[in-house]
């Protein structure tokens, strides 16, 4: 599904992403120089950072992969990155042309947050 200029419209992806679980809180499609292609917030959900914030983050997600990708040979490839904190759980996720990044409640079930993984 494409959009007007010729790019895959991304959108109902995302909210595929977001309705997994009503603990979901953003989700982004982000391409491999950290660019974000797609990033919805759910609606009633506030957002921990700032689009600046944010923006930077996706540029570290997309770093970081290339750092990881040296690895692949000796340890396999990168299926995904969870990362627990305090106040959110992030997911990254590394299809081949793109990355996923979503941001789940903290207090989710751990056997529900890897079901969604």
């Amino acid at each position: 599904m494409k959009n007007g200029n010729g790019k895959a419209n991304l959108v109902p992806v995302v909210e595929g992403i977001l309705s997994i679980d009503p603990g979901m809180r953003f989700a982004a499609i982000i391409d491999l120089k950290g660019n974000i292609s797609e990033g919805i917030m759910k609606e009633g959900k506030t957002s921990l950072k700032t689009q600046k914030e944010e923006e930077h983050f996706c540029r570290q997600v997309a770093l970081r992969r290339k750092i990881r990708k040296q690895f692949d040979k000796s340890l396999g490839p990168v299926n995904y990155v969870h990362i627990e904190r305090e106040k959110v759980t992030q997911i990254v996720v590394y299809p081949k042309r793109k990355t996923v990044y979503v941001t789940i409640e903290p207090n989710m079930n751990i056997k529900r947050k890897f079901e969604i993984v």
